[in-house]
């Protein structure tokens, strides 16, 4: 078993062009990697999409009062790039001194928090805009067929406008999702062990150029192809009526 090992070891050292061998050795690495990288982006998603509900029923019903301040938070947000906001909300709060003294400062002086605060508002501005857009795409006929029902607005909202544009929103979602776990790279840049931060940190470890990098890609790459069939899944019974 040794002998076996052994040749095993010196192939993918020697003769393989991604050294798999020392990639398995160091597994503990790039699951906690993962594990951070997963938590980062189904926390964020869940918070995000929580925020995004109402923003987006603020932006389609045009409230008078809330619309403007609701426009001007989700065109900061898609206006400026995610690291932008990571770093402002990293290094940038830290330098006043009331945030350090406040309650707040024991979440804020944590890297991985900050790395969530920053994902879930950039998400939330992003699927915001995603179901105003399938918000205001409902049909007329079913707005007017809860009305001649007797449905007031909230409840056509709740039972109505809202089912159908989760259901139409479907597709662009996947793709944010997807955006959003390619994003979660960012949360590295703040010492946190991300996917790609386990792949820093195993290349420096080895003085490797590129096996940590291919690891880290394949990661991803499975995270995707399991994401994308899950959409696919949902869509093809969600949508089912339109087919």
């Amino acid at each position: 078993m040794t002998d076996v090992l052994e040749i095993i070891r010196k192939f993918s050292s020697d003769v393989s062009p991604l050294d798999f061998y020392l990639v398995l050795a160091n597994w503990h690495l790039f699951w906690e990697g993962l594990t951070n990288t997963l938590i980062l982006l189904i926390v964020s998603l869940v918070a995000g999409g929580l925020l995004a509900v109402p923003l987006a029923i603020i932006r389609a019903v045009r409230i008078p009062a809330l619309n403007p301040l609701v426009f001007g938070f989700i065109y900061l947000v898609r206006g400026t790039p995610l690291l932008v906001q990571l770093y402002v909300i990293y290094y940038g709060l830290s330098q006043f001194e009331y945030v350090r003294d406040s309650i707040a400062w024991s979440i804020l002086r944590e890297p991985w928090w900050c790395a969530l605060i920053a994902f879930t508002i950039s998400t939330s501005a992003y699927t915001a805009e995603i179901l105003r857009g399938a918000i205001e795409a409902t049909p007329r006929g079913e707005i007017e067929a809860a009305t001649a029902a007797g449905m007031n607005k909230v409840l056509t909202l709740r039972r109505v406008i809202l089912p159908s544009a989760f259901r139409r929103a479907l597709p662009a979602y996947g793709n944010e999702v997807i955006f959003d776990l390619h994003s979660t790279v960012l949360a590295s840049t703040v010492t946190v062990i991300d996917v790609l931060g386990a792949a820093r940190s195993f290349n420096s470890k080895y003085y490797l150029a590129y096996e940590g990098f291919i690891t880290a890609a394949l990661i991803f790459m499975t995270i995707v192809f399991i994401i994308t069939h899950v959409f696919r899944f949902l869509e093809t019974r969600m949508l089912k009526h339109l087919r």
